[in-house]
This record gives C-alpha cells, structure tokens and sequence, in this order.
C-alpha cells in the first residue's frame, strides 16, 4: 500500500494499524512502572485507568482522522483529552509518564495545520521541560531523553503529513495527466477519422452513383469507375491502418498527387506550385505533416464547397517582424468565396488544433482576386535571419500568394493516392 492512500482490503488495514501501534511500545516505560513491587493498589488503578483512556484517545486521533475523515471539533476534543492526561499522569505519579508527552506532540502534528502545530509541539516540550524540572532524580540528559523526543517526533510528524498530502495530490495530478492525455487521444482520433474515413466514403459514394448512371451506356467508364472506388478503399484501408498503428505523417507529394486527381476528376483546373513536388530545407516532419493537412483538408472544402472552376496551390516563404521564418501554403479558388457562418467547421477547427502544437496559424478569407476563397496555412522554419539582413525569398517558391503562377505544365501524379470527397452545392460552410 503507498503512503497516504487508505487502506482497501482487510490485510493492508491490519498493516497499517500493525505500524501504528508499534510506537505503542513506548509506553513500557509506564507500564513497568505500574508492575514494581511497592507501588500502591491505588496508583495502578488510577496509572492503569488513565494510560488505557490515553491509549484508547490516541487510536481514534489517529486512525479517524487517516481513514474516516470526521471534522476537526472531534480531532481538537481527543488532543486535549491525550494533553490533559500527560500533564496529570506525569505530575501525579513519577517521571516515567513523561513519555505520553511524545505521543501528544505526535498526535498534535496529525491534527493541527503547520500554523498552529509549529507553536503547539516547542509549548508541548516546554511544558515537558517544565514537569521534569520537578523530579530531583531527572538531570540534563534525562530532561531532554523526554524533550528532545517530544520535539523531534511532532516535527518529524509535520514533515510525514506534508509528504503524504504531497503524494496524494502527486498521485491525483497523474490519473488527470492520464485522462486529458486519453482525451486528447480520442480528439485526435476523431479529427483523423474525419479526415481519412469521410473524404473516403464521400468519393466512394460519388463515383458509386456515378458509375451506377454510367452502366446502361458507357460500361466501359462504369468499370474505370469501379476500379477506381476499389483503389480509394485500399486507400482507406491503409490509412485506416496507419492511423491505428501510430501518428500519420502524410507527405506533401503525396497529398500534392491526390489534390490534382480529385481536382482533375471534379472538372476544376488546378495549378500547383513545383516547390510542393520535392523537399524544402528546414521543413521538419510534424510541419510537413500538418501542412500535408492542411492541403488536404483546403482541396476538401474546394471540392464540397466553393463550385470552382479553378484552383491554385501555392508554397511560398516569407519573414514575420520578428525576423521569423515561415513556409505558407495557399489554396486559392474562383469559387463561392467565404463561408457564410460565424464559424468554421469541423475541418478547419481540427485543421487550427494540429497547426497549434507546431507553432503555426491558418487564416482564412476572400480570395484576393475578389472572387474566391483563400486559405493559408503557416508552419515556422528552422532557421532566423541574421540582424539586419533582407528577407531572401525561396528559390521555387512564388514571390508572394498572390504573385505569378508557376511555369511549366502542371503534372499529374497517380490517380486518387488519397481519397477526397465529392463536389457538393457551391456555398462554403466549413
């Protein structure tokens, strides 16, 4: 059984009383007192009535207040039952009964908070001191063997008592630490669910129609678009399998391939930028991961949302005030524009949450064209400019999102490598 933590089952009680009791030796002290031939019938009623009531005092202080939790007006009444009897026991009959002092100061440091234990253990030793000063046959070293135990063992008590509440509220914060590590767990989940799954069964479920209207007439595009809805499900499946296996961290090359089959199958005429096709010095993989996301989940909305004609993918570098380096992907439409709610939806609020924990932000807004809609999302670079130097701008990068369109042909990767979902009406809600 760990410390501070009450007992559970009938052994680790017996254990706990078991330790508790064993300072109960300290009491044969008194006891063989009681039992030396020449001592009064009358002091061994009296000696043995008080040391059973003291003894009895002592075991509820201590056991309710670790186990039962009553209030403190019961704890105080029970503290100054044990006092009482230390001062009248060791006053009336000899100095052995100087002991019980050592149990009060014990029992004051179980009941007392700090403010009040620190001055009520050195008065407990005083009055100790005090008492023992009385008897001729106590002397220096027999007055503290009473003194110093008083005052060490309420201390040391104090010292127990903070470490047992400091090992229950540790004990505490770890079962919270587990839950909101768990929660966060099943948030992930759920937004890796939305990402994979939905996109997935949205396609399957557009070429599924499509091909369902295709058959009577053109069986032969039926079938390219049966097999298409086959490879998005091995698609899925192997995403599926990745996200229960560990983090998925797509690859902007891959996102990249299956932007332009789903853009290209939509009818929308998508230009992207070369530097999306290779690595980008400085770009760790949980950035890369989050802007692979982010590219994702901005052709999703293009496809669901916007109506568009055309679409832009852009990565370009650019330098914050503060000298700080940032790679931004933007997606540029001709579509809808922006949504008409307050809020964004599910995927751009999942897409903010994994942009956070890397240090960067996703803005949102009308294309700058004045038609459209524009999504940027921001990742930080490894590296700062040195003081004073200009701004150098990224050699396959555009000269800013709303600058040229990269030369050359746009080449079309493998189709659908990731699933994304079906065009839907074009008004923007997410």
């Amino acid at each position: 059984m760990m410390m501070g933590q009450a007992a559970r089952t009938r052994r680790q009680a017996l254990g706990k009383t078991a330790w508790i009791a064993v300072w109960l030796l300290y009491l044969a002290g008194p006891v063989g007192r009681m039992l030396e031939p020449g001592i009064s019938l009358a002091e061994r009623i009296w000696g043995g009535l008080g040391l059973t009531l003291f003894v009895l005092a002592y075991c509820l202080l201590v056991f309710r207040h670790l186990w039962r939790k009553t209030g403190l007006l019961p704890m105080y009444g029970l503290l100054a039952v044990m006092l009482a009897l230390s001062v009248t026991l060791s006053w009336v009959l000899d100095a052995s009964w100087l002991v019980l002092f050592i149990f009060t100061s014990v029992g004051s440091a179980v009941v007392l908070p700090w403010q009040q234990s620190r001055w009520a253990i050195p008065l407990i030793t005083a009055v100790v001191l005090a008492i023992g000063a009385n008897y001729p046959g106590i002397h220096g070293y027999y007055l503290f063997a009473y003194g110093l135990p008083a005052l060490g063992s309420g201390f040391m008590m104090v010292g127990v008592q903070y470490l047992i509440r400091t090992t229950t509220e540790l004990r505490a914060a770890r079962q919270e630490v587990a839950r909101l590590a768990a929660n966060d767990e099943r948030l992930r989940l759920a937004r890796d669910l939305h990402d994979l799954l939905g996109h997935s069964l949205s396609l399957i479920t557009l070429k599924s129609e499509l091909a369902g209207r295709m058959l009577p007439d053109r069986p032969e595009d039926a079938a390219r678009q049966v097999a298409d809805i086959e490879q998005v499900s091995r698609q899925a499946l192997v995403d599926v399998r990745e996200a229960v296996t560990g983090y998925r961290r797509p690859r902007l090359a891959v996102e990249l391939a299956g932007a332009r089959a789903a853009l290209r199958t939509a009818g929308i005429t998508v230009t992207a930028d070369r530097a999306l096709e290779g690595e980008y010095r400085g770009l760790a993989a949980d950035e890369e991961g989050v802007l692979a996301w982010a590219l994702r989940e901005a052709v999703t909305n293009v496809l669901r949302h916007s109506g568009a004609h055309r679409c832009e993918l852009l990565l370009s570098e650019e330098w914050e005030a503060d000298e700080r380096r940032f790679l931004c992907l933007t997606v540029l439409d001709d579509g809808a524009g922006p949504p008409r709610a307050q809020h964004d939806g599910n995927g751009l609020s999942g897409l903010r949450e994994r942009l956070g924990p890397v240090g960067g932000r996703l803005e949102t807004g009308p294309a700058p064209r004045g038609r459209g809609f524009a999504l940027r999302a921001y990742v930080p670079l490894g590296a700062t400019a040195p003081p004073g130097a200009p701004a150098p701008a990224p050699d396959s990068a555009p000269e800013s999102v709303t600058g040229r369109a990269p030369d050359g042909p746009v080449e079309h990767g493998p189709p659908f490598p990731v699933a994304y979902p079906a065009p839907r009406h074009p008004t923007r809600t997410a």
